[in-house]
């Protein structure tokens, strides 16, 4: 997997939560380590972290892409442990158990390309209008339906606030006007997307 990748990447969607390029860097070598040793059938080793940020407490995803196409995205919103187990949690979880993809196999390797979301808490909202498109990601709930979409996919799709709204919608399950509805719940949220 090609840590390169990650460095190039331009800051499209999000905020800074402050991490250092060394704290990117090293979150990114912990996901291709859990990856590349799960595929080994190796022990994933101990990782051993210092850094204050690290150890925070947060949520994280992990989205792999193969060639520029989604490959797996796993993720844990609320922020219950050290930011870093949740990478390397959410990296295996990204690589293994997406339903939508087969795991990831060995051959595969070189040419994924690994790309993190370190959450800020959840906020609920009562007025959509706090929605900033780019900025925020949106969380629904309604009854047992729940839908997440990150802050990055309504920049990469083009979407305005309504559209980014609907889709969530969609991605709970629900129709594209739940959003309106009283009993829907409204969550935001924010990213450093590296």
């Amino acid at each position: 997997m090609s840590e390169e990748k990650g460095k190039k990447r331009e800051r499209r969607a999000g905020i800074d939560l402050g991490l250092t390029e060394d704290e990117k860097q090293r979150l990114r070598q912990i996901a291709t380590t859990v990856i590349e040793h799960r595929i080994l059938d190796k022990p994933v080793p101990e990782f051993e972290i210092n850094a204050p940020r690290l150890n925070e407490n947060r949520g994280a995803f992990v989205t792999l892409h193969k060639k520029g196409q989604l490959r797996g995205c796993i993720g844990h919103i609320r922020g219950d442990q050290p930011l870093y187990q949740t990478v390397a949690e959410m990296a295996d979880e990204a690589a293994f158990n997406d339903p939508r993809f087969s795991p990831v196999s060995k051959g595969e390797l070189g040419d994924l390309d690994i790309e993190i979301s370190a959450l800020t808490p959840l906020k609920r909202i009562e007025e959509v209008e706090e929605i900033e498109v780019g900025k925020h990601g949106i969380y629904i709930e309604k009854g047992f339906f729940r839908g997440l979409l990150l802050p990055q996919v309504a920049t990469e799709y083009g979407w305005d606030r309504a559209t980014f709204l609907e889709q969530t919608c969609y991605k709970a399950g629900l129709h594209k006007d739940a959003w309106k509805e009283k009993d829907t719940k409204i969550y935001i949220f924010s990213a450093d997307i590296f």
